[in-house]
């Protein structure tokens, strides 16, 4: 689960982060509001969207006086914003960040996230900031410095001290720098985070180190203990069907293809799409049912993947184990009598109860497809979708 922007900075403020001060707002009065209650000679007026690149696609904006904020927030409230993270459909804006300007001397780049390979908290420092980190690892991966956190100790005086070292801080603001990764440490794991951003991390004029931007992700397997972030959840930042899919636990992932999937386990998943991709067609969404999926979420799931109006094709992928082939069929079948059956579908079954679930598939007087393997079922269906 993501969260805005001037949220996060309310997260990071609760642990005593330095970050300048702001407002929300929803409306162009509360936006100027905001200005007025700031009362600093230059603000910077911000679009809250769940996506990154808002300063180079106009989304960032420093002003100098309570009506150029107005004019921003008349420009921006209800606009679709398009960046390089939104794809071409873009967000719409919502809701802005009315914030104090910052005398900017140096930018830097500052994150912490979970590292699988060493199922540690990595930190990601650079003295590129304000730039795509992406970007900077491709061109000049020597600007950017990894180290991970043992969880057996806890973050360290030193792992400050190699902050302030790989970004040149030295005096005072090395004392900062040190502090400030302390403290973002104990958020993200407080939070059960899995990605804390900082970019730019800032050095003032005056010699203050300053989160300016700040961006959070959070487990959503964890979010049961932290009721207060699951307020914070912008279900308008989120994809419909994405929520629904929530509701049941089920993990989906829209995509912008036109064959639907619906498979159990998320490596089977990923073949999946690959093998679809190889025969020339593009997969409409991930979709991961579970091991232990109920005939009432297949059919949940299965109604989610044909509510897009993109698909053209759907393909049941199911390897038995845990998930039995027959509760695959039977909440196929279940859905199928519910809401109908539209476009081609492709059944491939392996597995516990496999002949079960094919003979249910079989006396339903459905037009279903069954297929042998994997191979056989991406070429059926992506010749059916091809016409």
């Amino acid at each position: 689960m993501n969260i805005h922007e001037y949220q996060a900075k309310a997260v990071l403020r609760d642990f005593g982060v330095p970050v300048p001060r702001g407002h929300a707002a929803f409306s162009v009065e509360q936006a100027a509001k905001a200005a007025n209650d700031l009362g600093t000679p230059v603000v910077v007026v911000k679009a809250q969207i769940h996506a990154g690149g808002r300063g180079k696609a106009g989304g960032v904006k420093v002003v100098k006086s309570v009506e150029d904020v107005r004019k921003e927030a008349q420009r921006l409230l209800g606009s679709i914003l398009v960046t390089h993270q939104t794809g071409p459909h873009g967000k719409q804006v919502n809701r802005l960040y009315v914030e104090e300007g910052s005398a900017i001397d140096r930018e830097f780049y500052l994150s912490a996230l979970v590292d699988r390979e060493s199922s540690r908290i990595a930190f990601v420092v650079s003295t590129a900031g304000g730039m795509d980190i992406e970007q900077v690892a491709h061109d000049t991966p020597e600007k950017i410095i990894t180290f991970s956190i043992d969880p057996a100790t806890g973050i360290m005086p030193h792992h400050g001290r190699l902050v302030a070292r790989a970004l040149s801080l030295t005096g005072s603001l090395a004392k900062q720098a040190e502090a400030l990764v302390t403290k973002l440490y104990a958020a993200f794991t407080a939070k059960d985070m899995s990605l804390l951003e900082i970019n730019p991390l800032v050095v003032t004029k005056a010699s203050e180190l300053i989160c300016v931007d700040a961006k959070m992700g959070f487990d959503d397997n964890a979010l049961y203990r932290h009721p207060d972030i699951v307020a914070l959840r912008d279900l308008t930042e989120e994809d419909e069907k994405e929520i629904e899919a929530s509701k049941y636990d089920l993990n989906y992932v829209a995509l912008d293809g036109t064959i639907g999937c619906m498979v159990n386990g998320a490596g089977l998943a990923m073949a999946t799409m690959d093998i679809i991709k190889l025969y020339g067609e593009s997969p409409a969404n991930f979709l991961d049912v579970g091991g232990g999926a109920s005939k009432e979420k297949v059919a949940a799931a299965f109604k989610i993947i044909t509510a897009d109006p993109k698909v053209k094709g759907i393909l049941v992928n199911i390897f038995g184990g845990i998930m039995k082939c027959d509760v695959i069929a039977e909440g196929v079948v279940a859905a199928v009598k519910e809401v109908g059956l539209r476009v081609p579908l492709v059944v491939r079954l392996e597995g516990t109860n496999v002949e079960l679930g094919k003979e249910i598939i079989a006396h339903s007087n459905l037009n279903v497809t069954s297929a042998d393997d994997l191979d056989d079922a991406a070429q059926k269906i992506v010749k059916a979708v091809k016409g």
